[in-house]
């Protein structure tokens, strides 16, 4: 593997960017069912704040991504190419070698730090999910929340893991003195499609039990309902479905995003599509003639069609975002830090590599 070609993604070449040495890599392998057929890397990072590329849609500047790889193994997953850079493939490789950063929250708390940090807005479950199995083993998020909880710092964190609900106390912590903002995705609960196209994830009405529960101790939780697949996830029925879940589960908002596919994600999803769907491969083969993503009416309808069921149902997009303020420590003089969010102009899925 090629661990020293492993750059930060802010656009410095791979040599000058490695975040990580292969003498600071270990492999395991663990003999549990819930990680049969996964290896673990353990690394300890050069870096772990990166800054989001400058062409980026993100309406976020810094991102914090404790893991490479994951377990839920989203057939879709836009992050899959981003295995490459290790000389692993983007399809079983990604779901199955599972890159861990095990010094991430010491790395954090010392950027944190520094006092060329200014308290901007980290994002994180931004390119694969700081809550896969994972982190049941690792534990890295509580000592992430904790060093973001201590020196005030705005974050967000998206995730399909249930295990977040392990840190509520942490996050009930940090929201008392910082903007926390927590998303869940759902794309949809038709289950037979839950069970083929993410099949390592909790069950769709499991996440909005997360939801539920964060909602009901004062966290506000908005629902991301990505990705909404074409021809398998957005029939007017599955998309009332969906959006009705949703607003049962008292989230804040529901946005809305169409499946993309980037390289990488492209080849894996379609390998799967033409064992599980072949009628489907000539209609996506036209949707996605232009490249990755499907066509603005296409996404405008989908965005229409749910805002509608959201309204009906008394939710709605998440709002552009509000300046962010910092509360100044107990003790100290220092006013608040601002960093201010806007939504992105048009309906994409997230996308970060």
């Amino acid at each position: 593997m090629r661990w020293e070609n492993l750059s930060t993604g802010d656009g410095h070449s791979r040599a000058d960017a490695a975040l990580f040495g292969a003498d600071a890599v270990t492999t395991r392998t663990v003999d549990t069912p819930e990680f049969r057929g996964i290896t673990f890397h353990e690394i300890r990072a050069r870096s772990i704040v990166n800054r989001v590329p400058g062409a980026s849609r993100m309406p976020f500047e810094w991102t914090v991504n404790p893991y490479r790889g994951c377990s839920h193994a989203c057939v879709y997953c836009f992050a899959r190419k981003t295995h490459g850079y290790l000389d692993l493939d983007s399809g079983l490789d990604f779901d199955t070698q599972i890159v861990v950063k095990v010094n991430a929250p010491e790395l954090l708390r010392h950027r944190l730090a520094s006092a060329r940090w200014q308290g901007e807005h980290i994002a994180m479950g931004t390119n694969v999910d700081c809550y896969q199995r994972a982190e049941g083993r690792y534990r890295l998020m509580p000592g992430i929340i904790t060093a973001l909880r201590d020196h005030a710092n705005p974050f967000s964190i998206l995730t399909k893991g249930t295990l977040i609900l392990r840190d509520l106390e942490l996050l009930k912590q940090a929201s008392e003195v910082t903007d926390v903002g927590i998303s869940v995705s759902v794309g949809f609960v038709d289950e037979s499609l839950w069970r083929t196209v993410e099949p390592g994830t909790p069950a769709p009405e499991r996440r909005l039990d997360v939801v539920r529960t964060l909602t009901d101790h004062g966290i506000g939780c908005g629902v991301l309902m990505a990705p909404v697949i074409p021809f398998l996830g957005d029939r007017p029925d599955q998309l009332r479905a969906t959006v009705r879940a949703i607003a049962a589960s008292g989230a804040t908002s529901v946005t809305p995003l169409v499946l993309h596919l980037r390289p990488g994600a492209r080849e894996w999803f379609m390998s799967w599509l033409a064992r599980h769907h072949p009628h489907l491969v000539n209609r996506y083969e036209r949707l996605y003639a232009e490249g990755a993503y499907a066509p603005k009416w296409y996404q405008r309808r989908i965005t229409r069609q749910v805002h509608e069921l959201a309204r009906a149902h008394g939710i709605g997009p998440a709002a552009p975002g509000l300046p962010r303020r910092i509360r100044p420590a107990a003790g100290t003089a220092t006013g608040p830090v601002e960093s201010v969010e806007s939504a992105p102009p048009e309906p994409t899925q997230l996308t970060l590599l």
